[in-house]
């Protein structure tokens, strides 16, 4: 009607004013927020405290200034990258320094929440907020802290498994490595090896020989001038005596080992070296059964089953076979492949160890061990005990990295060229030399040209060739190509 004044808006609803007032500042909300995301403390200078901005803008200028130069010094000098992954110091300050940023940029994130004044929303916008603050707090704050998880998971498994003595020098231009594998277990030191392999390695490129004495091998020599060698002048001639019995001798009479925490692998190392005629740096102790865990970490391994392989004894409920073929073994399996006996022998099963040695090298990449660190690290701290110092792991990580482009060649102390119940040390060391020379490119004409080995058509217990010729990954140039 006419002159009638217009009515007043209901209880209810919302002016366009008001509702563009509330979008603003919903608006403006996730804006704070998104910008402590992308520059933490960013918010706080803008509408907040600008002192805590200053100070969290600082410090995140900082960390990419750091890691823009860690980054570039990765890139100039890749040794670098090594010791910080092996320094416990760094490792310790990584772990600590991303709990304290996920702390930190959660308190930003809920100073952000403050600043954009949830209380003047409406009940959807402020849901919405809440919401949105506490993925991107949950999200930022629990990355953070599963990082300084992992890296404590990191650093624990290298205090574990690696020693805390001096660093030895490279002797003759490289490390030699002493690993043995049985059933021991990290820290007990008791039982026989199950295998013995030196590992000789290039201090330059990291091209590696790898150098097998079995275990059955009797009246050796010990390193000149050692316990055991005064013990046994006349090698290790004593009745049922063999290499793998050493440990157990030396365990059970300490008092010939003052001092030492283990006397077996002391006395095992100087049989090693009377053998061998090298000068070990180090020694690992591989316990096979994490081996198993080790490999389940890394998602298999890839082998080439030249022969029907047992999975167990007959009268185990788990006996089987591992079909020939390509194949891709689970931890259980390439144990077994690596330790099988049942319708074999001793020279078979150190070949098939080198192929699993040899495989692992080159199939487990720096991206698989990205993806299953943890289950890895975990695995190496209850499977390896090592006396390689924690500050010569960067060392050896470089060289690993430098091997897996290269081949690795083989020799083995076994018949037919050994005759492992009284063997020829002097041809032992002639062997040891050549391989090693050859591997340096420094090999000199032989005196006697070599009968150049027949390609092997036979197979024998899952490995080329047989007892009587040799197996073919037990002394080779290339691995790989005989496995």
């Amino acid at each position: 009607m006419p002159g009638t004044p217009p009515a007043a808006p209901g209880p209810y609803r919302r002016r366009p004013a008001d509702e563009r007032a509330a979008r603003v500042r919903f608006r403006r909300a996730v804006a704070l927020m998104l910008m402590t995301l992308v520059l933490p403390g960013s918010a706080q200078l803008v509408a907040g405290n600008r002192d805590v901005g200053r100070i969290a803008m600082r410090v995140w200028f900082g960390l990419v200034l750091g890691a823009v130069l860690t980054l570039a010094a990765v890139l100039i000098w890749p040794v670098f990258a090594f010791w910080l992954v092996s320094s416990t110091t760094v490792l310790a300050l990584v772990r600590f320094g991303l709990i304290a940023l996920a702390l930190g940029w959660a308190a930003l994130f809920v100073d952000a929440w403050r600043i954009g004044q949830p209380l003047t929303l409406s009940f959807a916008h402020r849901r919405a907020v809440v919401g949105v603050n506490g993925v991107l707090c949950l999200s930022v704050a629990g990355a953070l802290l599963f990082g300084s998880h992992l890296t404590g998971v990191y650093r624990d498994s290298l205090v574990t498994v690696f020693g805390d003595g001096e660093a030895v020098a490279a002797a003759d231009g490289r490390y030699n490595v002493a690993l043995f594998g049985g059933d021991a277990g990290a820290g007990r030191f008791g039982l026989r090896p199950d295998s013995i392999t030196v590992a000789s390695i290039d201090a330059e490129s990291g091209r590696t020989v790898l150098i097998s004495l079995p275990r059955n091998l009797a009246r050796f020599p010990f390193r000149e001038g050692s316990v055991m060698a005064r013990e046994f002048p006349d090698g290790f001639d004593c009745e049922g005596c063999y290499l793998n019995g050493v440990s157990t001798w030396a365990t059970d009479r300490p008092e010939l080992f003052r001092g030492s925490e283990t006397p077996g692998i002391d006395a095992t190392l100087m049989a090693v070296e009377g053998i061998t005629d090298l000068d070990i740096n180090y020694w690992a102790m591989v316990d096979l059964r994490g081996f198993r865990q080790l490999v389940d970490a890394v998602g298999g391994v890839t082998l080439t089953v030249r022969d029907r392989i047992p999975v167990g004894l007959p009268h185990e409920s788990y006996f089987r076979y591992i079909e020939p073929g390509r194949q891709q073994l689970d931890g259980l399996e390439t144990l077994w492949f690596a330790r099988a006996r049942y319708g074999s022998d001793d020279y078979s099963r150190m070949a098939r160890q080198k192929c699993v040695m040899n495989a692992m090298l080159h199939q487990v990449s720096p991206q698989v061990a990205l993806r299953n660190f943890e289950r890895i690290a975990r695995a190496g701290s209850q499977m390896v005990s090592t006396s390689i110092p924690t500050s010569e792991v960067g060392r050896f990580l470089d060289l690993a990295l430098k091997a897996k482009s290269q081949r690795v060649s083989t020799v083995s102390l076994v018949p037919p060229r050994i005759n492992t119940g009284d063997p020829d040390v002097a041809e032992i060391h002639a062997m040891i030399d050549q391989a090693l020379d050859r591997a340096s490119g420094e090999a000199a004409p032989p005196e006697k040209k070599p009968r150049k080995r027949r390609a092997s058509t036979s197979t024998t217990g899952g490995s080329i060739g047989s007892l009587a010729e040799g197996y073919a990954a037990n002394e080779a140039e290339d691995l790989g190509a005989a496995c």
